[in-house]
């Protein structure tokens, strides 16, 4: 063959290939990635009012793993000395009174007026895949785009009522953060506002008129926790029935004794889409704020709910502790086995437990 003979056949050189990482996208996932940071890089940072930083403490507080714990407990040891500085202010209600529209029209309000407002909101947790819809910021719109507002919804997470079981600490790192005002919604599932009542100053319960005999579904204990109610959707055909519901709170509250506070309960109608009486709410709340700072009853109240949460604290850790020890776990099932099969009484399996525990600590 003749080497020299020109083939018809060319081939073009082509293009370079383009590397197979993108490198545009690596850099925004480094970006995206969430930066590791000392504790004092967590306090700094919240002090300073940093949301990302203030967010990531909020995530790490809520995490379970102990390594995780101690640095959230010494980010809140040296927050503490910036906190106090605000109203906390608990709002319940049953699912669909409109809790999340009412935040939103008076939370603007208070921004308007130069406020720093934290709404944290608990999300009720699925008992059975754990997940929530964390949907708040979505339900607010307006607030969650509000610079003065910060919004963070939590996962229940199953504990006592639909109370995250760290909204105590995060209102810390909130105020340490420069909010004056905190918001906490609760899911309103009836077992939650024990709970936030230990940890709020003013305890606000919406309720609908219209939705049944009002007196009948009230709770006892919510009621006498309230320090105002509040008759939501007062507006178009259901303004008639709002009022005939605040007369009938009106007359229950009086058989009510009187609170600590020298607070008298005060029951208004309002709207959160026309916006009717939503200042006159905010103005009520700043006349308990006063009333309390002038008879002392605003700190002292405080005090008790920090010694509250000390023993709530202990009895968590107690619980928590009990049933995550080695020792406990191996013998529960077997002990659990020989209650089902009536072997043993459920009350001797608990006493072999527990002394098992206590002796073998």
């Amino acid at each position: 063959m003749n080497k020299n003979k020109k083939s018809a056949l060319k081939v073009n050189k082509g293009i370079k290939q383009p590397s197979s990482v993108n490198k545009d996208a690596v850099k925004k996932i480094k970006l995206r990635r969430k930066q590791e940071y000392s504790v004092s890089d967590y306090v700094e940072g919240i002090i300073k009012g940093d949301r990302s930083i203030l967010s990531q403490a909020i995530t790490l507080i809520e995490s379970s793993l102990p390594r995780h714990q101690v640095n959230a407990q010494e980010i809140i040891k040296r927050c503490l000395p910036y906190s106090g500085n605000s109203i906390r202010i608990g709002i319940t209600g049953v699912p669909g009174v409109g809790k999340s529209t009412f935040i939103e029209a008076i939370g603007k309000k208070i921004t308007e007026k130069g406020s720093k407002l934290a709404v944290l909101a608990i999300d009720p947790s699925s008992e059975r895949s754990k997940g929530s819809i964390l949907g708040d910021k979505t339900r607010m719109e307006a607030l969650s785009t509000d610079e003065n507002a910060y919004i963070r919804p939590s996962p229940s997470a199953g504990s006592l009522g639909g109370v995250a079981r760290k909204t105590r600490e995060t209102v810390v790192l909130c105020e340490a953060a420069g909010f004056d005002t905190i918001f906490i919604e609760t899911v309103g599932v009836g077992q939650s506002e024990t709970a936030v009542h230990s940890m709020v100053d003013f305890f606000l319960l919406l309720m609908l008129a219209g939705a049944g005999d009002e007196l009948q579904g009230m709770k006892r204990g919510i009621i006498e926790m309230a320090d105002a109610i509040a008759i939501n959707k007062a507006d178009g055909t259901n303004i008639n029935k709002a009022n005939l519901a605040k007369v009938e709170y009106q007359n229950a509250l009086h058989l009510y004794p009187p609170k600590n506070s020298n607070w008298i309960p005060k029951v208004v109608t309002c709207s959160a889409i026309t916006n009717h009486a939503i200042d006159d709410i905010w103005n009520m709340i700043q006349d308990y704020y006063k009333l309390t700072n002038e008879n002392n009853y605003f700190k002292n109240n405080r005090r008790e709910q920090s010694k509250y949460w000390m023993y709530e604290t202990i009895n968590n850790n107690l619980k928590f502790n009990f049933y995550n020890d080695s020792n406990i776990i191996n013998k529960l099932k077997l002990l659990e086995q020989k209650v089902l099969i009536g072997e043993i009484s459920s009350f001797y399996a608990a006493k072999i437990l527990l002394d098992d525990y206590f002796n073998y600590r």
